[in-house]
């Protein structure tokens, strides 16, 4: 084949096809205007295959340095922003593939020896998304430490707990805050797990059949590291698995889509707390906006969107999803269309990650070595919000328990006194002793240190409970977790 027809698409396999393709499908079924972010994890996986084929006596010594030597000057095109990437030519591996071609001759058509485009952008997409998982780690940890800033300087921060939207009992800030990082510390658990997976080589699998060539795949999957914690190996072992799984790219979206439900949960708090009518939090003003026409505006666009965008990440899910479902064995052109949804799935679940970290915690000062700029808490605005709503009406309720009272009396007798508070227009600590007395006999008055709201705070000081000391014991957890 000459040079010149390994440099349209259209003359790749001209010998079968009696017409050219038209110019209409050229641009319905090309790929490489989006896939080319790939040709990193392309070129490792070319590098890999070629030493393979050298070391098992497929392609000598010299193609392999010649193979060596063309990648590097293709790598280097690319990253200068010179390489021309041609529509002709499909996708981001038969690009490179003509590239390396026009430089080193020979040396470059017998790369492709033993593997297909099937088996080859499978790899690809492997190594790209276990490169990215590992970036998504770090950003998940740098929200957790985030959490944790704001946190250790709220322990003492009261907080209405809310069920329903209603205000229910006293916790800490810092307590709430920790929720989310148990949210984000189960997204990254998920995410090392789904890296397992993703990080099988299905190269070796070609076409789909596997390939009559004495191929070491194993040899391959060390050198691109796709080796589990004791060193072996780890490589699709069904060829035609191999080509056609996108398991792995499905189970990742999930595993983004569960983490950006959780932060459009945290999206949805901070867009209450900053309203009017809860005053709890400022935002910094650079992750906010003004208003066109109503000039006292400040709105929570950051949250806001991350709320929007969590939707888009759920539909690139159910994108996936579908798309293969009616899927037979092996490879069909359908896989084309995974691409897009997972590089956007990365590209939305990096940012906010990014730019959540640094909302909540603030920017990191080097001379300080401290976070600044973070979201303001108004610990005042809290604690008078959690002072209304009869948030320690459990306490008297367990307080009468140790009494000897049943539980579901004890309920029942504590009902009657918050019906009593309303009436009054007061709070349940501001019934005088006697009032309260009525209710129940047993009732003493050492009561008024159980209904207040740093009382019933401090008695909640079990395992997982808002008690400042059990927080704090918390917050040393996650430190020591996350370094």
């Amino acid at each position: 084949m000459s040079q010149n027809q390994l440099d349209t698409k259209s003359e790749a396999w001209s010998a079968l096809f009696s017409e050219p393709m038209s110019e209409l499908v050229k641009r319905y079924t090309a790929s490489v205007f989006f896939d080319k972010r790939l040709w990193q994890a392309d070129v490792q996986g070319s590098l890999a295959h070629a030493e393979m084929l050298a070391a098992q006596g497929i392609i000598s010594a010299d193609d392999r340095a010649s193979i060596e030597r063309g990648l590097a000057q293709v790598s280097a095109e690319i990253e200068a922003g010179s390489f021309d990437w041609k529509l002709d030519l499909e996708d981001v591996h038969l690009n490179i593939e003509a590239r390396l071609t026009h430089l080193v001759g020979d040396a470059g058509k017998r790369l492709h020896t033993g593997r297909s485009r099937n088996d080859q952008v499978a790899t690809d997409v492997r190594l790209w998304l276990r490169s990215e998982i590992d970036l998504i780690d770090g950003l998940l940890a740098d929200l957790q430490k985030s959490l944790v800033d704001v946190a250790e300087k709220n322990v003492e921060t009261i907080l209405p707990g809310f069920t329903h939207l209603q205000v229910a009992q006293p916790v800490s800030f810092a307590h709430h805050l920790l929720a989310y990082v148990e949210m984000f510390a189960r997204d990254a658990e998920r995410l090392a797990d789904v890296r397992r997976r993703t990080n099988r080589l299905p190269l070796g699998s070609a076409a789909l059949a596997g390939t009559t060539y004495p191929l070491d795949r194993e040899r391959v999957a060390r050198t691109l590291g796709m080796v589990d914690a004791d060193g072996h190996a780890c490589v699709c072992q069904n060829s035609l698995d191999g080509v056609s799984d996108r398991d792995f790219a499905i189970e990742f979206t999930a595993a983004a889509t569960l983490c950006m439900v959780h932060i459009s949960r945290l999206s949805e708090e901070l867009i209450l707390w900053m309203s009017q009518n809860f005053g709890f939090i400022r935002i910094a003003d650079r992750f906010t906006t003004g208003s066109s026409i109503m000039p006292q505006k400040k709105n929570p666009d950051v949250p806001e969107l991350a709320r929007g965008k969590t939707g888009r990440v759920v539909g690139h899910l159910m994108a996936l999803i579908t798309l293969m479902k009616g899927q037979p064995l092996a490879y069909n052109k359908d896989n084309q269309e995974d691409k897009e949804p997972l590089f956007d799935t990365v590209d939305t679940l990096k940012d906010t990650l990014r730019i959540f970290s640094e909302m909540v915690g603030g920017q990191l000062n080097p001379a300080t070595g401290e976070r600044e700029g973070g979201i303001t808490v108004n610990a005042l605005a809290m604690e008078q919000a959690a002072s209304r709503g009869y948030a320690t009406a459990t306490d008297l309720a367990d307080y009468l328990v140790k009494k000897g009272l049943p539980f579901r009396d004890a309920h029942e007798t504590v009902a009657h006194a918050v019906k009593a508070a309303v009436t009054h227009s007061c709070d349940l600590s501001e019934l005088p002793l006697a009032v309260l007395q009525g209710f129940h006999p047993s009732i003493e008055k050492d009561v008024y240190d159980v209904l207040s709201l740093r009382g019933s705070l401090n008695a909640r000081n079990t395992l997982g409970g808002t008690a400042p000391a059990q927080v704090l014991a918390q917050i040393q957890r996650h430190r020591a977790r996350l370094g």
